[in-house]
């Protein structure tokens, strides 16, 4: 099986590829794989999480980009299989610019696409999220919820998913969308809000809670992600979409007082910062589709994820400190 990773030096890129390659006793993975990463090594992206995967034989590293027509077409057509991750992701950045997430989001998605269906590629798991749906008060969001997105992210997410669809009905391109609630554990990103907040108060800095702290929002460890795209990748139905959720809510108000008492500090060291514009009040996923057809459920207990999550971030503040100090 050759399958191509796009942002699989990103943080849930690279729990994929670690899980395909380093885990051989992983339900559900297949024999005989070559893993070929694509990532442009943007602020967000790092070697380092694939240090170890390196070194598997079957493993190989393209720095490029997903917009560049001629390197895509020629790397689909040594491989069998696209999971499609790379994305411009943060909600904040693309408030202040939405450019870059339309590029990369939208277009970058498009190319990969024509080249699938130039090359036959024999399966394509997009990976999206449940911010296309925009927020929901109650109940949670089935795969046939409409999509509403709030944010620039979303929306060039929403789209991405929607032209991912349609290349299924207009081509017959064996297309899967997932979609995931947020995800939390090591080698993410010190601007989203665990790993900020947990490396701010490491360091002694005060941690910036968004208006009433009161949003909710559904959490899954980054392996129990990844654990679901895979199964998307072996099980999905062509033209299908899946939520993967885990299942566990709170808001930013509870989530801050557990990592206060993970990281031994008090609530003087929260500062109350006006809230985002058009920010979501709730996401919730209803993941029973992936659970009854994928045979999908999480499996990290949140308390005992996030508390590994905290000591891999004590652990590992030489990988953290530089990507703060830029």
């Amino acid at each position: 099986m050759r399958i191509l990773v796009t942002g699989g030096a990103g943080f849930i890129g690279s729990e994929f590829v670690r899980s395909l390659l380093l885990t051989p006793s992983t339900p559900n993975t297949y024999s005989n794989i070559k893993i070929t990463v694509l990532d442009k090594l943007t602020y967000a992206g790092s070697n380092s999480g694939l240090a170890d995967a390196a070194k598997y034989p079957g493993y190989s590293f393209v720095h490029g980009d997903i917009c560049d027509g001629d390197l895509v077409d020629a790397l689909m057509a040594d491989h069998d299989a696209v999971v499609h991750f790379a994305a411009e992701s943060h909600v904040d950045r693309s408030i202040r610019s939405s450019s870059p997430f339309v590029t990369t989001n939208v277009l970058g998605t498009q190319v990969l696409l024509d080249a699938a269906v130039r090359r036959g590629i024999g399966r394509f798991v997009h990976v999206s999220t449940d911010e296309v749906y925009g927020s929901i008060p109650h109940g949670s969001w089935t795969e046939d919820s409409l999509v509403a997105p709030n944010s620039p992210y979303a929306a060039s997410k929403a789209g991405s998913d929607l032209l991912a669809l349609a290349y299924h009905r207009t081509h017959e391109l064996n297309v899967v969308v997932t979609r995931c609630s947020n995800n939390y554990g090591p080698y993410q990103f010190p601007e989203k809000v665990i790993p900020l907040f947990i490396t701010n108060l490491l360091e002694g800095k005060k941690v910036p809670l968004y208006g009433s702290g009161r949003h909710v929002r559904e959490w899954v460890h980054v392996s129990d992600h990844c654990q679901g795209v895979l199964r998307a990748l072996r099980y999905g139905r062509a033209g299908d979409v899946y939520h993967i959720g885990g299942g566990v809510e709170m808001t930013n108000e509870e989530l801050t007082g557990v990592l206060l008492k993970a990281t031994g500090t008090s609530w003087d060291m929260v500062e109350r910062v006006r809230d985002r514009k058009g920010h979501d009040a709730r996401y919730s996923l209803n993941y029973s589709k992936a659970l009854r057809t994928l045979g999908y459920r999480p499996g990290i207990d949140f308390a005992e994820g996030l508390q590994d999550t905290v000591a891999w971030y004590r652990r590992n503040s030489d990988w953290w400190k530089p990507l703060k100090e830029k």
